[in-house]
């Protein structure tokens, strides 16, 4: 075999590997141009902040409960004293649980180590706006308002949580960093959250809404580069991802 036969053929077992890791008995092939798009999109809606310790970790509730990991990794870190969880369900953990996701991620956060405690959760919220208004009152009833935070959410979701963070918080606050879980987009599918096809296709609905979600007032206005609307262009095109679109 020609070597560089050889390096493809290992290219894109290791792409298969990860479409199908945990998921469906039918797995998509993805074309190596949609991996680089998708690649594209997970690049610029990650935030990753480095954090600084604060007055309080708030994690979004979702399918992923490496969020919760995460942020009790930032606890156990000493990064903050609290950590809030916040969400009841939503559109992909609807029916999922018998717990909310926010009580799911105490649960996580305690088997890590994170005292009860230290832990205030939210279960009222469906999507990220309540997420986001319904933590603040919950600490507006409870405590003192913190001045720093660390929001954590899923890697896809970080501009669209401070976007919406930005609009939806009722108050000022002095420095918020974004942060989430440490993973690859091609090391993100596992059963829980589906293969890779699953994952794009989540993840350009994301991009979508932060564009539709802006103009209709739900979070503030972002800018998105020329060469990360023709990598959702692509996307979207195909066909292939769109059932997370609105």
């Amino acid at each position: 075999m020609w070597p560089g036969i050889y390096t493809l053929t290992r290219y894109c077992t290791f792409v298969l590997l990860s479409v199908c890791f945990g998921a469906k008995e039918h797995c998509p092939v993805i074309p190596s141009l949609h991996i680089d798009a998708a690649l594209k999109i997970w690049n610029y809606m990650r935030i990753d902040d480095r954090p600084v310790k604060s007055d309080i970790i708030i994690a979004l509730g979702s399918y992923d409960i490496r969020v919760a990991e995460r942020a009790a990794d930032l606890w156990n870190d000493q990064y903050a004293e609290y950590i809030l969880f916040s969400g009841k369900s939503g559109n992909l953990t609807r029916g999922k649980w018998k717990k909310t996701e926010a009580e799911i991620f105490r649960d996580v956060a305690i088997a890590k180590g994170v005292p009860e405690n230290k832990i205030l959760i939210e279960t009222k919220s469906t999507n990220t706006g309540e997420n986001i208004r319904f933590s603040y009152r919950l600490l507006l009833n409870r405590t003192n308002l913190p001045s720093n935070i660390i929001l954590v959410q899923k890697p896809y979701m970080g501009r669209r949580t401070l976007a919406t963070f930005q609009k939806q918080w009722p108050g000022s606050i002095g420095k918020l960093y974004v942060t989430s879980p440490q993973i690859t987009l091609l090391n993100y599918p596992k059963s829980e959250v589906g293969d890779l096809n699953d994952v794009i296709t989540i993840v350009i609905g994301d991009m979508q809404r932060m564009d539709s979600y802006a103009k209709l007032g739900y979070q503030t206005f972002q800018r998105i580069p020329d060469d990360v609307w023709s990598a959702y262009n692509i996307l979207h095109r195909s066909g292939m991802y769109n059932g997370h679109l609105v």
